[in-house]
This record gives structure tokens, C-alpha cells and sequence, in this order.
């Protein structure tokens, strides 16, 4: 740390700082004189006691000098050169503090050290007179659990107590006396204790004077003032009182509550004597005031806690004191107050405090009172001694004390102040000389009879205390006469509030200047500020101080001193040595000390009874004042005791060097400490121009925020208040300008205050607020030139100057002051524009005195670079700012020559001209002979006027080019928006080249934003040499037909929408997504609203040319759905259209092709309430051609359809097999010629006529057939089901067709195969982008797929079986995913299936319609997948084996290894099936096995009843009955992994595997997969007969079968004719006559042979 340190600051001259210099107090030519001993060490912080002192030094070193009786042997003895103090070494102390006759000391981790006097406690050690070594104080807060040690920021010292400050920023006390302002009467308290009234309150420092604390609070945010309560918190009394009579009103604030205060004893011993505060004779009692609090707390006949309590600070509006006020004094301020809140409610808003106006007066802050009325009459004072005893006789009640006043009263009263805070008058108040006296005596009689006096404070100050003071009339509106409100309501208004701007984050940053100023404890002397005597337990806000912006507070033996940030300094208390440096003897509220009339205080101290003043003094180098008991010198006329009340300036700090050290020439003093008789200052000198820099920039810091203040208060609040501002708009750009001076004004003061307090530090470069925060400064000057030239541009100035004429005129001299402009007969107009762009000058400083700064340190240092950095950046702001101030100048001065309407309607704050065409130097291309066309640029738009007309073309979506020499115009550039393209001709190519570039830059400079300022610490960023073509930005069209009104938000190129966008109509219409050359192309969503149905269509999917075309969902008003295939906005493809919902009354569903909207070619209509599903061919939305109708009854037609209607030839079956085939007229309608063929096999030939279900007429022939005819005619009437539907083939047309399309295949099969793979590729990646922002669509599974498919699989030479089974895994992968298109076939082609074969749809009589059409599909996936990979062999034909070893392959006949060659295995030949099925057929297999359920329902209920029955036996019985041979019944079977012997009762055991495994039957899918269990279980037999025999054998089938019939009983399949007719219809015909072929036909009979066993 300490290398660190050394190396940074070395060249600083660090050991030339923080010399010590002491004197005695009171000589007025003191001699300086440095500690005897103490050299060569740099002090940082110095602290003084009554006799003895502390040092800081470099390091955290703790030194102390002086009397020091508390140290062992050292009781009589006076230290001179300061010693260590080891009990602190290493701790690394950060800041010191001493008391009368203690100190203390608080550690880089927050730890508090206090030693010397402990009479009191005030060390925190119970029980010891002095502790002579540092003591580490224990502070914990109880509160919390477990209790957590506090971490301490500050200590302060008094004479009987010590304060901390908490890094919480809570107050902690120990000692004795009321100073504390803890709620006890146990002194000495040494265990510190929380003061609890001001917890939750942000307190930004505390300081102790001897008997008397002081605290410098934050103001609450605006949100968190609460609204002052109706009663006293103790004593249940309203705090204010009012009634309206007829003429006048009655108000009254004077509840003063008793339990605020301490009580004497007298008053509390003899509660019927007179109140010692107000003896007959006017004069305070003796000794009343100067007892001791805590003496003062316990009565004989009271409670002492009772009396202990606090006055609730703030809560009762500051009223503490049982003393009354001259009450017409209080009901004159009430009324005022009322005045204030009725006539003046634009008035600080945000509920802050103001800033009272300062005059040019020297004087005014000194005459605070002098608008207020002499001591009141005698009658009043009867009533207050009346009051006063009453209050004294009921003890805890008070007597409330009504005062008439009439209106008139309240009224003229409220217009005698000096101004109020809208429009102080340009000269002094007046007459203030003839009212200094009457003051005076006021002061001094108020105080001596200790009445209450906090209203001795300007009525300017109360009116702009804001809410806080307003909401002490509780529910004012409602109880005043409306008489009164509106003679008050004839007050004149305020046009604007100007309000200080509360910046949360620059307050988080910097020293806060919202603060309040906080007071306990004894109050003899008046140092409270409460405007009496009286003690305080607790804090109590001084109202007084509320929006002074204290920023440091001292306080002295019986005085208190408050800093503010407008370097003035406030004092109240004692002033018997003149030490308040005022000539008011004693004051009880803080007044304004004059020190030096034309200087600024940075710093003050106060000691016992003087204080010191650093004052700013020329080249910056600070004087030092003295104020209070100094040496009587002859002809003195200072007053009595030798006090001086004027203060004495001690020699300037050069010359106190020169005295003392005449080797170094300069010296700069950066605090000094008064303790005792003794002062004491630290020094630095100014190496290289360091100390000095610094001490500059503080300086002129402060300087600059007291003439921002200056211009604030007697310039910009007058001219806010005045009344005829001009338009809304102008006023709402001053009140912005003047809210943004406001909140930079406030930035400044906080920046000064935060110097002052880093000049008393160790001065660290690195911790410098104008370098560490300098975004934060440069942002507000940003903001703050950005308003004002944008009032400057609308002409701002001019209207103000006319408006406020004769304000102006009348302060010229004070306005040509502010704004440093020395030469007469400069127009108001540029003054005031010089005053308000003053602010900016500012910035040149920061970049000098930074740069100076940065030349103090080595060049490779980060200090040199930061503060090299920071002072660029503010350099750069400075030039930009002149810069945009020049724009704002150039602009205005163009709008003072433009036409006027015209100027109305072009003219914005924000805009500014960049070059216009005035002098010809550009011309439009082909314009008319006559015309006149004259061009502006402005940083927003490209203006084209004609005549009285003009054009506005933004500059966002505005492209510029200049035009090749080629086409002849050297000199043209060509300019495109989005509806115009125009040419334009300069006259010079300089001319050219000029507009070229302001365009290219306006158009970059519109694209990036309003601002073109670099943040803090970028970096300089380079302009673009010309703007992108591409971009974004926003446009209404005007002019196209399509699109007028129409609005469009989005990317851009060349002029055209081109990219993502969003386009809004005016009646609307809304499309939201890609954009193509301006037309809607890509994905994108679209709404319409219906008005009739107050609802919108909405589509989401893909369009084409500004066209839906492609794969879209269409969901329309009414309620319908459609999903599909669009083309040129029509439905065209396939499709699905939902219309209805199930509860609406016709609910239905088409799927199925589209031509140009109409339902046309093959689809399927479910009407769900008619219970009817449609199959077959359309025609213009109408039923036209073959067709199969099946309804939820059972029945089954199939047929032609004309129109709708069933007409032509036919067949119809009902459930119970009747079958009807013949003509058809209509829906069921039989007509003509047919035959009717009845469940039993009769028939009957005729012509039949007549409606199905309700009665047919017949003339025919009714035929009895044989036996053997029936059956051989039933199978052949089924046999023919299907002839008259649509052929499987020529289903589903439309899907297949828009797979090949999306291939790049138009007609199908056609195309080009590798065009074909790119158009996959492109799908694949269109689709993922399309799906990246919706997570949920892709899983990472889903998304490893995606990447797997981009790699295509590749095949060079012989096609192997290893090439086909990665064609088989691409299958199932691409069949996977939705994206792909051969995936997007499977699912569309699913969706059809189950559409077309679930609900009415599962009818037994479709299952041959629904396998043809399985077997279609897997033919025509084929054709696609060949044209893809053209090395896949044909249908049927077979791949040659790999070439391997032979393995020893046991057969399944013999049970031998045999080594024979083989057949090649049936895996090898390729069928679209065998590709295919594992695919599609899960996907497709509960509606396909439902209708197999239904067709052989009648057969499995009959093999079912068979299979439960036989399943009754035990296993040897069942063996037995099927007749399976004994040799292979097994005798021991294994049960639980032991082998059991088979008991003639066992059951399930035998053969247990094989049952196992044939039940898996029903999880497989493919029928190649349900061979492979039926294989399996046969192996398994096999297995468990020879564990039987113990030896190889053959089967033959008579001896296999009855035990595979056991077998297939055992395993209990449920729909096993299903399963067998499933295999039977979808297996690879080339595995009939293989070794599965065998086993399946074993299989089978196995089915027919249990429905037909005998179980007898």
C-alpha cells in the first residue's frame, strides 16, 4: 500500500503536505509556529481539545499533544511534541475527532477507539474516572439477531458525550446530558444506544458543541414526505385550529405540547405559580434555564418519563416550546400560509423546498425579519399569561388559543412581504434601515422573556417550504367558506414552477444539498436554533435552515456555524465575543454571519467561544478569519468583554509562512481546528502546481454555483412567473430549459461541496468527482445545451425579451453583471442569450485545470491518463456544444427569412438546417420552364418547396447517389425515397460534392439517433463515409394506391421495404414479417378486422409477390380454420378447413385438395352432426364423381355423386349385410333397376323405388338360392366392395404433388436430383430460422436431427447393404422431423389417414379402402425416395450379401449346426415396405388396427370364449387334451430360478418363455417385426425341448403343432385374428415360402383351430 501510495505521488511532493501550524486564539497578529519535534511527517486530519490535540498522520499513526492528565505520569505535565499512541499502531486509523477532554478515532474497517476524561462516561467504560490508552467502543445493534457489530463512519466528541456515526448512517450516543437525545434519565449511559428518532433518516455528519449536538440530515425523496398529522402525538390536541365567521376566519397553530420540552422544577413543584418563563416582570427567572436537564427531568409529583418525551420533531411542524408565541404573529403566518397554499398552487410540485431569492443586497439574508410586527399589545400578552397558567394548572393538557383575523388582514399582510419567491423586486427591501432597530430589540426582548420564536424567520422561506408547511392545514379546502377561496383565488398565478431537479443518481455519488439541519440538547444560549432557550431531549429539525443546502455543520462552546453550498455560513447561539461574526446579541434561529462581503467561505470551525473562517482569496490562496474574545487593542471599539464582533482577518497563509518558513514562497491551507485558547491550521505546499490546480478548481467551483444560483433566483424564477409567456409550446420549452439549468445548477453545488470536502482529505487524483464521475457531468451539460438551443431555435429569446420587457429593462444592469457582458447597448435578446449559454464556458475550465493537473504526474501513470482522458472528453463537449449552439443560431437566423406559413409547419425544436438551394446552387432535373424549386436539409428531413407548397422527404428513408458520368450528368445526384425517385442537378461539382456529403451525413447522423455524442470513455468514433443502403426506419406512404396511409416499420434497401417489418393500414389492416423489392415475400402474419362481427381474420404463413402463397393457417371471423395451401391469396392444394365448433351448429371438417378456393379432386368430409363422412371426388365445392359415404348407423354406400347428391349406380350395405346395388336418384333414394340380397343369401332382381329406412316399393323377381349357391355369392357381393370408390392411387394427389414441388420437380418424377437436394437444404435452413425464436419447437434432440440430415448420404460403386441401411436411417430420421420435406409428406399423409379413419370413419367395411391405401402410400413414397438416391434397386430386387465367414447357424428343423450355403436372408431384397413401414406404420396403426378389431369381431369373440375356457386347465390336463406327446412335456420347470417338479396341479409353468415372448406379438408394428416374434417363439420351444430330451431331433408338424397350439392358449392374446389378418395383408409377398412364411401359417391355423375345437 505504502510503495503504492509513493509511487503515485511521489512528484506531488507528497512530504510538502499537511504541515502543522499553531497560534493562540484571540492575537491579532498571531505568529505561527510548527509542533517543537514534529517534522517530516505529513498530517492528515487535526483535532483540538480544550488543552490537548490529535494528529493524524500519513499512514492511519495516531499522535496526541498538550495537556494529557488521562496518560500515567503525565497528570501535571504539558506534552509539546506529540507522542504515539501504540495502542493504535497497525489499526490504520482514517479519521480522528477530540472533545473537551477526550478523543477518538475511527479505523479503515469502522472500528471506534476512544481514551481520556470518563467522568461522564463519555469513553463508553463503566466505572473509571479516565482511561489513559485508546479503548476499542463495542457498538452492536440489539435490534437484529444475533446482534451484529456496527461499522463506524465518524466520531464526534463534546464535553460530556460522544457521538458515531454508523456506515448505516444512524446516530449512536454514550455520556451524560440531554446532548445525547436518547430517551433516558440513567446517566452516564456507557453502553452506546441508538438515537432512535432519527433512525431511517439518511444523516450525512454529525458534530458535537460542549452541551449541544448537532446533525446534517438528507431530505426525505418528495415520496417519502408524509402528510403532518391532525393531533400531537402525546397530548391528543389538534395542532391547528380554524373556524370561518361571517367576515372573517379564525386560525390558529399555537398547540404547543408540553411533553416536547423539559420542565423546571419550579413549574413542576408549584403547578398554580406563574410560568418561570414569563415572571410579571417580563425578565427570565434565575437559574430556570441553566439547571442541568436530567435534574430538570424528575419532579415530586411527576413522572419522570412521562415528561421525557420527545416533540416529535418535524411531525408537529417544529412547535415545541410550552412558552407561547405572540399569537398575532402566528395566526399572521397561518394565514399567510393559507394565502400561500390557495394563490400559488403551481409552487414547487415535486414537494421540494426552495431556494429563497438572493438579492444583490449584501444585507438581505441579515434582514429576515423585518417585515414582521413589533411585540405584540398588552391584551395579547394578558391572554398569553392567561394561557400560559391554564397550560401550568392542567399540567398535561393545553389550552388551544383561537386568534381573529379578518380577511382583509390576512390578505394585505400576505402582500406586504418583500416579493414573494415568483418576483422579488429588482431593488432592496424596503426600508430595511428604518426596521433594524425594532429588530433588534425584538430579538433581544423574544429571547430574554424565552417565548417561542420560530416564527422569527422570513415569511419568503415559510411560503417555499413546500408540502411539508402546506399540509399543516389538514383538510384546509374543506372547512374554508367558499367566500374565501374565492377572493384568494383572485391571487394571480404562476405560468410555471421552477423546482430544484432531485437527481437520485448524482445524489448517490456526491455530497447530497437536500438536507436538513438537526438540533438537541441544552439550548441556554440560543445554539439550537429553535428560535427559544429551552433544552431538547430529542432531534428537532431547525425549520430555518429547510432549503439552505447546509452542507457542513460546527459547533462551539454555546454557538453553532452551518456551511452552505453557496459558501455562506449560518450562525446562532452565544455571541457574547461576537463569534456568530453578526452584530445580533444573542440570536435564537440562524442568521447570516458576514464575513467577508464580496468572498466565499469554504470551511469554518467553531471553538469555545470564536470561530475561524477560510475565506477564498485571491490566486486562489484562502484567508483565514478570526471571530470572537480577542486582545483589547487601544481605541477598539469592538464592545465590551473585548469580543470582536466584526471578524479579524489573521494574516494570509503566505504571509504566515513567510514569517515562519521563508524558504518556500507559497502555502495553501486546506482546514484548520480550534479547540481551547489554541488554533491550529494544515498546510500544503504547491509542488508543481498541484495544491494550487486543485485549489482553483474548488474555487471557481463555488464561485460558479453562487452566480448559477444568482441567475437562478433573480432571473429565471422572475421570468417564469410572469404571465403572458406566449404558446403552451414556448413555455413548455423554457420550463424544460429552465428544469434542466435547474438540475445542472444542483449538479454544480454538489460538485463544489464534494471539492471543499476532497481538499480536506489526502487529495488522491484517482478520487476527483469532475474525473471519477465525469459521464455524470458531461450527460447534464448535454442535456442542459440540448434544451436550450432548442429554445433557442423556436425563437425562445425573442418572446421572452418581449414578454419580460420590463423586468429586463429594469434590471439591465444586474442582468449585463450576471452574464459578464461590460459594454452598454447590447440588446436584451443577446444578453439573455449570453446569460443562459454561460453554463457552457464552465467546460473549458474542467479540460485546463485537468490538463494542468495531469503535467503534476509521470507520463506513464494511470493518473496522468485518467485525468488526460477526462479533460479531453470535456474539451471535445465544449467544442461540440459550440458547435450546436452555432447550428441552433445559423437555424433561427434561416427561419427569420422563410415564408411564414411555411415556417409554422416546418419549424421544430429539434430541427436544424444543415444548406438550402437559395442560391440556385441546385436544381430539380426536367422542371418546368416556370417552376420554382427550392431544396432544404434540415438533420431530419429533405425539404422540396414549390410556391405555397412543399414536400417533406424524412431523411431515414431517404438513399442519395450520385450519378455515373456515363449517362452525361456530371453534376447530378439522384435521390430515392419510397415513393419518388427525382434527379438533382448541381451548378459546380463543388456544389455537388458539398450536398452529396451533407446529405450522406444528415442521413447517417438520422440513422443513429438523436445524439451525436460519444459516451464518456468510448472513444472517438469515426463518421461513415456514406449511410448504409440497408436500415431501419419508419415511413407512411401517401401515394401508392396499395399502401396509402398505410404505415411500415422495418428494414429497408434502396428505397423498398426489404427484410423483417411490421405494415399497419389506417382501417386496421396489419401485416407483421418478411418483406421482398417492397412486396410482402417470406414468412409473415396478416389481420383483417371484421366490423360486422367485431372480430379479425388472421393469417399466419408464407407469402409470395406481395401474395399468400405457400403453407398457411387462415383463421377467419366466423370461426373457420384453414390450414394449407395457398396461391395468389387463395386456397389452393391441399388443405383442411374446420368450420364450426363442436358446440355450433354444424360443425364439420374438410380435407382434401383446393383449386383456386374451391373444394375440387379427391377429399374427405366429416359432417360431425349429421353423423355422415364423405370419401371421394369434388368438384367445385360439390360432391362430383366416385365416392363412399359411412354413417355413425352402420351404413356403407359407395357409388357416383352428381352435385351433391347420390345419383347413378351404387351399392349400399346396412350393418346387418343387407346389400342393395343398382341406380340411385338421391341421398339413399333407390331408383331403377337393382338387386336387394338379404343376410341369409335370398335376393330379389327388380326395379325398386323409394327412400332407405322409410318404405320401397318393388317389382322384381325374389330368388331362394342353394346352400351352396348362397355361400359362393356372399363373398363374391363383398369381394366387389371398393370397385366404385376412388382408386387408392389417385388419393391424396395434391400432397404428393407439393412434395415434389417443394423438391424443384414440376410435373412429378421430373427434375433435376441435385437441385432437388439443395432445394432440402434450403427448406431445412429456412424452416430453423424461422423456429429459433420459439424455443418450445425445438428440443435439442429435435435440433441434433436437423444437423444430422445436413450431411447427404453418398454412394460411390456397388450398392451394399451397408448403403441401404443408411438410406434407411436417413428415412427415419428425415421422416422425423416436420422441417424436411419428405417429413412434412409422412405427417400431412398421417393427418389424412386418421382424418379419414377415426369416428365415423372406423367402419368395418373400409378396412380393404384403408390397406390399399397403406400400400399406395409406401408406392409412392418409393418413387420419391429413388429419385433421390438413384442407386436404390428396384422393388423386389435383391442386394448381394457381405461377404463374411459362415457362421455356425443352428437349424431350426434339426437342432444341428449346419454349414450349408444358404438362400441369401430376406432382409436382403428391397421392398418399399420393408423401407417404409417402420416408418409410417406406427404413425398409422391405431386407426388400422381399429377397423381390423371390427372386422373380426364375430370371429375373436368366438376364439376368445374357446381360449378362457381351455385356460381353466392345469398344464399336464391341457397337454394331454391337445394331444402333444409326452417325450415333450417338461418334468421340472424353473419357478423362481429353482427348478420344480411339474405336480399334476401346476399351471402357467410349462413352456413359460415361449408363451412370453409370443405375447410381445401385440407391441410390434410392422409385420416384419410380428414374424420375428413368432420366430422367436418357436426357438424358444425348440430350446425348452431340448433341455427336455437332452438330445437333437427333428419336428415334424404333426408333432410341433399341438404344442405351439399350447403355446398360443397360454399366451391369451386377445385380438389375435387381428394380428393375423394385419401380418396376412401387409407382409412382403417374397416371405410367404420362406422358414416365417411356415411359422405364420402354422400361426394361423393355430387361430382357426381353436374357434373351431370341440371342448368335450
Amino acid at each position: 500500500m505504502e510503495s503504492k501510495e509513493k509511487s503515485s505521488s511521489e512528484q506531488e511532493g507528497t512530504r510538502e503536505r499537511g504541515l502543522v501550524y499553531t497560534w493562540q486564539a484571540g492575537s491579532c497578529d498571531p505568529i505561527s509556529g510548527s509542533l517543537p519535534g514534529w517534522s517530516g511527517r505529513t498530517v492528515l486530519q487535526a483535532a483540538l481539545g480544550t488543552n490537548h490535540g490529535v494528529l493524524l498522520s500519513e499512514g492511519g499513526s495516531v499522535y496526541s499533544f498538550g495537556r494529557l492528565p488521562w496518560k500515567d505520569g503525565l497528570q501535571d505535565a504539558c506534552v509539546g511534541c506529540p507522542i504515539l499512541e501504540k495502542a493504535l499502531s497497525g489499526q490504520n486509523v482514517v479519521s480522528v475527532a477530540a472533545g473537551s477532554f477526550h478523543s477518538g478515532a475511527v479505523t479503515e474497517n469502522g472500528g471506534a477507539y476512544v481514551w481520556g476524561d470518563n467522568a461522564s462516561g463519555q469513553c463508553a467504560v463503566a466505572g473509571q474516572a479516565a482511561v489513559p490508552d485508546p479503548h476499542p467502543v463495542s457498538i452492536s445493534d440489539s435490534e437484529t439477531s444475533p446482534s451484529l457489530p456496527i461499522q463506524i463512519l465518524q466520531l464526534a466528541c463534546g464535553e460530556e458525550h460522544t457521538l458515531a456515526l454508523s456506515l448505516g448512517r444512524e446516530i449512536w450516543a454514550w455520556g451524560s446530558g440531554c446532548q445525547l437525545g436518547l430517551i433516558t434519565t440513567a446517566f452516564p449511559v456507557t453502553r452506546p444506544q441508538k438515537v432512535e428518532h432519527l433512525a431511517g433518516r439518511v444523516v450525512l455528519q454529525i458534530a458535537c458543541g460542549a452541551a449541544h449536538s448537532l446533525a446534517l440530515v438528507q431530505c426525505l425523496p418528495p415520496q417519502d414526505m408524509k402528510p403532518i398529522p391532525e393531533r400531537c402525538n402525546h397530548c391528543s390536541q389538534l395542532l391547528i385550529t380554524m373556524t370561518d365567521k361571517e367576515d372573517h376566519v379564525i386560525i390558529s397553530d399555537n398547540h404547543c405540547c408540553p411533553l416536547g420540552v423539559v420542565l423546571a422544577e419550579a413549574q413542576a413543584e408549584d403547578p398554580v405559580s406563574p410560568s418561570p418563563l414569563e415572571t410579571p416582570c417580563g425578565k427570565s427567572a434565575p437559574g430556570s434555564q441553566e439547571e442541568d436537564c436530567p435534574g430538570a427531568l424528575v419532579g415530586p409529583e411527576h413522572d419522570g418519563a412521562d415528561l421525557c418525551l420527545s416533540s416529535g420533531g418535524q411531525e408537529d411542524s417544529g412547535i415545541s416550546s410550552p412558552g407561547q408565541q405572540p399569537p398575532l404573529a402566528t395566526g399572521r403566518r397561518a394565514a399567510e400560509q393559507l394565502a400561500a397554499g390557495l394563490a400559488d398552487p403551481l409552487l414547487n410540485e415535486s414537494g421540494e423546498e426552495e431556494i429563497s431569492p438572493e438579492l444583490e443586497q449584501p444585507s438581505q439574508e441579515e434582514d429576515l425579519v423585518a417585515c414582521l410586527p413589533g411585540p405584540a399589545g398588552p391584551g395579547a400578552s394578558a391572554l398569553n399569561s392567561l394561557v400560559v397558567s391554564c397550560a401550568s394548572a392542567v399540567g398535561v393538557r393545553v389550552a388551544a388559543t383561537y386568534e381573529a383575523l379578518s380577511l382583509k388582514k390576512v390578505i394585505n399582510f400576505y402582500g406586504t412581504t418583500p416579493g414573494d419567491a415568483a418576483s422579488p423586486p429588482s431593488g432592496g427591501p424596503p426600508g430595511p434601515d428604518g426596521l433594524k432597530e425594532t429588530r433588534e430589540e425584538q430579538v433581544k426582548l423574544e429571547s430574554m422573556q424565552g417565548k417561542k420564536s420560530s416564527s422569527l424567520v422570513d415569511i419568503r422561506e415559510e411560503e417555499s417550504e413546500g408540502v411539508c408547511r402546506r399540509l399543516s392545514l389538514p383538510g384546509l379546502l374543506s372547512q374554508v367558506s367558499p367566500r374565501l377561496l374565492r377572493k384568494v383565488g383572485r391571487a394571480k398565478m404562476r405560468t410555471v414552477a421552477l423546482t430544484p431537479t432531485y437527481s437520485g443518481e448524482a445524489d448517490a455519488l456526491l455530497p447530497s444539498l437536500r438536507t436538513e439541519v438537526w438540533s438537541w440538547g441544552k439550548g441556554s444560549a440560543g445554539q439550537l436554533g429553535h428560535g427559544d432557550v429551552l433544552p431538547r431531549l430529542q432531534p428537532l429539525c431547525v425549520k430555518s435552515l429547510d432549503g439552505k443546502e447546509v452542507i457542513h455543520l460546527s459547533a462551539g462552546g454555546q454557538h453553532s456555524l452551518a456551511l452552505t453550498a453557496k459558501s455562506q455560513v449560518y450562525s446562532w447561539g452565544s455571541n457574547a465575543f461576537g463569534q456568530l461574526c453578526h452584530i445580533h446579541s444573542p440570536t435564537t434561529v440562524p442568521r447570516l454571519a458576514k464575513v467577508d462581503n464580496d468572498k466565499n467561505v469554504w470551511h469554518m470551525v467553531a471553538g469555545p467561544d470564536y470561530s475561524l473562517f477560510l475565506v477564498d482569496g485571491e490566486d486562489f490562496q484562502s484567508l483565514l478569519y478570526y471571530s470572537g474574545q480577542g486582545e483589547k487593542e487601544e481605541g477598539d471599539a469592538s464592545g465590551e468583554n473585548g469580543c470582536s464582533k466584526r471578524p479579524t482577518q489573521v494574516l494570509p497563509c503566505s504571509k504566515i509562512l513567510k514569517n515562519s518558513l521563508p524558504s518556500f514562497q507559497q502555502g495553501y491551507i486546506s482546514s484548520v481546528a480550534a479547540g481551547g485558547t489554541n488554533c491550529l491550521a494544515l498546510v500544503d505546499q504547491n509542488m508543481m502546481g498541484y495544491i494550487a490546480s486543485l485549489h482553483e478548481l474548488a474555487s471557481t467551483e463555488r464561485q460558479f454555483y453562487t452566480k448559477l444560483s444568482a441567475i437562478k433566483s433573480q432571473v429565471l424564477r422572475p421570468l417564469l412567473g410572469l404571465d403572458n409567456l406566449g404558446t403552451v409550446s414556448a413555455i413548455q420549452l423554457l420550463q424544460e430549459t429552465a428544469s434542466m439549468f435547474s438540475k445542472l445548477c444542483y449538479l454544480t453545488g454538489q460538485h463544489g461541496a464534494s471539492l471543499t470536502s476532497f481538499l480536506q482529505g489526502p487529495k488522491e487524483a484517482k478520487n476527483l468527482a469532475v474525473m471519477k464521475h465525469a459521464s455524470l457531468l458531461l450527460e447534464s451539460y448535454t442535456e442542459y445545451c440540448t434544451s436550450l438551443t432548442n429554445f433557442l431555435v423556436m425563437g425562445g429569446f425573442a418572446l421572452l425579451s418581449k414578454a419580460a420587457m420590463d423586468f429586463l429593462s429594469k434590471n439591465q444592469a444586474l442582468l449585463q453583471d450576471l452574464s459578464e457582458t461590460n459594454e452598454d447597448g447590447h440588446p436584451l435578446v443577446e444578453v439573455l442569450s449570453t446569460l443562459f449559454f454561460l453554463p457552457l464556458r464552465r467546460l473549458q475550465l474542467y479540460a485546463r485545470v485537468l490538463l494542468k493537473l495531469a503535467t503534476c504526474f509521470e507520463v506513464t501513470s494511470a493518473e496522468y491518463q485518467g485525468l488526460q482522458d477526462a479533460g479531453s472528453s470535456y474539451e471535445s463537449l465544449a467544442v461540440h456544444l459550440g458547435r450546436k449552439r452555432k447550428e441552433a443560431e445559423y437555424t433561427l437566423s434561416f427561419w427569420k427569412t422563410f415564408p411564414g406559413k411555411m415556417t409554422d409547419s416546418l419549424r421544430k425544436p429539434e430541427r436544424r438546417l444543415i444548406c438550402e438551394s437559395s442560391n440556385r446552387g441546385m436544381s430539380l432535373q426536367h422542371a418546368g420552364r416556370f417552376s420554382v424549386n427550392w431544396f432544404i436539409l434540415f438533420n431530419d428531413a429533405l425539404v422540396h418547396a414549390q410556391f405555397s407548397t412543399h414536400h417533406i422527404f424524412s431523411l431515414s428513408t431517404l438513399w442519395v447517389e450520385p450519378i455515373s458520368e456515363e449517362s452525361g450528368n456530371t453534376n447530378g445526384l439522384r435521390i430515392t425515397t419510397p415513393e419518388e425517385q427525382f434527379t438533382l442537378l448541381s451548378s459546380t461539382p463543388q456544389e455537388k460534392a458539398k450536398w452529396l456529403r451533407a446529405i450522406s451525413q444528415a442521413v447517417d447522423q438520422a440513422l443513429k439517433g438523436t445524439t451525436d455524442w460519444p459516451p464518456y470513455g468510448s472513444g472517438g468514433n469515426l463518421p461513415r463515409k456514406e449511410p448504409p443502403i440497408s436500415r431501419s426506419a419508419k415511413y407512411t406512404f401517401y401515394k401508392d394506391p396499395r399502401l396509402k396511409d398505410a404505415t411500415y416499420d422495418g428494414r429497408w434497401l434502396s428505397g423498398k421495404p426489404h427484410g423483417r417489418g411490421v405494415l399497419k393500414w389506417p382501417d386496421g389492416r396489419m401485416y407483421s414479417g418478411m418483406f421482398r423489392n417492397g412486396l410482402e415475400d417470406g414468412h409473415g402474419e396478416y389481420k383483417v378486422p371484421n366490423k360486422m362481427l367485431n372480430k379479425s381474420d388472421h393469417y399466419v404463413g408464407y407469402w409470395k409477390e406481395g401474395k399468400m402463397c405457400g403453407q398457411g393457417v387462415y383463421s377467419y371471423a366466423t370461426g373457420e380454420v384453414y390450414e394449407g395451401s395457398f396461391q395468389e391469396n387463395m386456397r389452393h392444394g391441399h388443405g383442411l378447413l374446420r368450420s364450426g365448433k363442436l358446440t355450433s351448429s354444424s360443425p364439420s371438417m374438410f380435407i382434401g385438395q383446393w383449386v383456386m378456393d374451391k373444394k375440387t379432386g379427391y377429399g374427405v368430409f366429416d359432417g360431425i352432426t349429421r353423423g355422415e363422412k364423405y370419401m371421394g371426388m369434388w368438384q367445385d365445392d360439390l360432391c362430383q364423381g366416385n365416392g363412399v359415404v359411412v354413417t355413425q348407423f352402420g351404413l356403407y354406400y359407395e357409388g357416383a355423386f352428381s352435385s351433391n347428391k347420390m345419383m347413378g349406380t351404387g351399392v349400399l350395405l346396412s350393418e346387418d349385410d343387407t346389400v342393395y346395388e343398382g341406380e340411385f336418384s338421391d341421398n339413399w333414394t333407390l331408383n331403377g333397376k337393382g338387386t336387394l340380397a338379404l343376410p341369409n343369401g335370398d335376393y330379389i332382381e327388380g326395379a325398386f323405388s323409394g327412400e332407405w329406412g322409410s318404405g320401397i316399393k318393388i317389382t322384381g323377381t325374389y330368388f331362394k338360392p342353394s346352400l351352396y349357391d348362397h355361400e359362393k355369392d356372399r363373398s363374391k357381393t363383398l369381394r366387389k366392395l371398393g370397385l366404385l370408390a376412388v382408386p387408392a392411387d389417385e388419393k391424396w394427389e395434391a400432397v404428393f404433388e407439393e412434395c415434389w414441388r417443394q423438391l424443384g420437380c414440376d410435373p412429378p418424377g421430373h427434375g433435376d436430383r441435385w437441385k432437388a437436394w439443395d432445394n432440402i437444404a434450403v427448406a431445412l435452413t429456412t424452416n430453423r430460422r424461422q423456429h429459433k425464436d420459439s424455443p418450445e419447437l425445438l428440443s435439442r434432440s429435435h435440433a441434433q436431427t436437423l444437423e444430422s440430415l445436413e450431411f447427404i448420404p453418398q454412394h460411390v460403386g456397388a450398392f451394399t447393404l451397408e448403403k441401404y441401411e443408411d438410406i434407411k436411417k436417413y428415412l427415419i430420421k428425415a421422416c422425423d422431423t416436420p422441417l424436411h420435406p419428405l417429413g412434412r409428406l409422412v405427417e400431412t399423409l398421417v393427418a389424412v389417414y386418421r382424418m379419414t379413419y377415426v369416428g365415423v370413419g372406423a367402419n368395418r367395411r373400409l378396412l380393404q379402402e384403408a390397406v390399399r391405401e397403406i400400400k399406395s402410400y409406401l408406392k409412392r413414397i418409393f418413387q420419391l425416395i429413388r429419385f433421390l438416391f438413384p442407386d436404390l434397386p428396384e422393388e423386389g430386387s435383391t442386394i448381394p450379401p457381405l461377404v463374411t465367414e459362415a457362421k455356425g447357424k443352428r437349424s431350426f428343423c434339426s437342432g444341428k449346426t449346419d454349414s450349408r450355403p444358404e438362400s441369401p436372408e430376406p432382409g436382403y431384397v428391397v421392398t418399399s415396405s420393408g423401407l417404409l413401414l417402420p416408418v409410417l406404420l406406427p404413425r398409422l396403426y391405431p386407426p388400422l388396427f381399429m377397423l381390423y378389431a371390427l372386422d373380426s369381431e364375430r370371429e375373436e369373440d368366438v376364439y376368445w370364449d374357446c381360449v378362457l375356457r381351455l385356460n381353466k386347465q392345469p398344464d399336464v390336463a391341457l397337454l394331454s387334451f391337445l394331444g402333444v406327446q409326452m417325450k415333450f412335456w417338461p418334468t421340472t420347470v424353473p419357478i423362481l430360478g429353482e427348478n420344480r417338479k411339474v405336480l399334476p396341479n401346476t399351471k402357467d409353468a410349462c413352456f413359460a418363455s415361449a408363451v412370453e415372448c409370443l405375447q410381445q406379438i401385440s407391441t410390434t408394428f410392422t409385420p416384419a417385426d410380428k414374424l420375428k416374434v413368432i420366430q422367436q417363439t418357436f426357438e424358444e420351444i425348440s430350446q425348452n425341448v431340448l433341455e427336455t430330451l437332452q438330445e437333437d431331433f427333428l419336428w415334424s408338424m404333426d408333432d410341433l403343432f399341438p404344442v405351439f397350439l399350447y403355446v398360443v392358449l397360454r399366451a391369451r392374446i386377445r385380438n389375435l385374428g387381428s394380428e393375423v389378418h394385419l401380418i396376412e395383408d401387409l407382409m412382403d409377398p417374397y416371405l410367404q415360402h420362406g422358414e416365417q412364411g411356415i411359422m405364420f401359417t402354422t400361426l394361423k391355423a393355430c387361430y382357426y383351430q381353436i374357434q373351431h375345437e370341440k371342448l368335450t
